[in-house]
């Protein structure tokens, strides 16, 4: 993949990620956000995993925290589900 950027894809968020980040320390959100961020340009970065048994949910690891996001190619769009702990990043899924 050459240095320019795809299609700009719009990014959105379920309610549930406000809930997510009040858990999440603040000097870590600047980095998970960024990379949240990025997936606008990129998304499906070299590090971003399809998530078993969903059609278009990935994930990517931050540190100890995962994005778990939808991406809609049609209407580029990415849909930002959950920022939490890898330890209850899958719970309920």
């Amino acid at each position: 993949m050459s240095g320019t950027p795809m299609s700009s894809y719009t990014l959105s968020f379920k309610n549930s990620v406000e809930k997510d980040c009040r858990k999440i320390p603040k000097d870590l959100l600047l980095n998970i956000f960024e990379h949240v961020e990025n997936l606008s340009v990129n998304p499906l970065p070299h590090d971003a995993i399809k998530l078993a048994g969903a059609e278009s949910l990935y994930r990517i690891r931050v540190g100890e925290y995962r994005i778990i996001y939808l991406v809609l190619h049609e209407s580029c769009e990415v849909i930002v589900y959950y920022i939490r702990h890898r330890s209850v990043a899958y719970r309920g899924m």
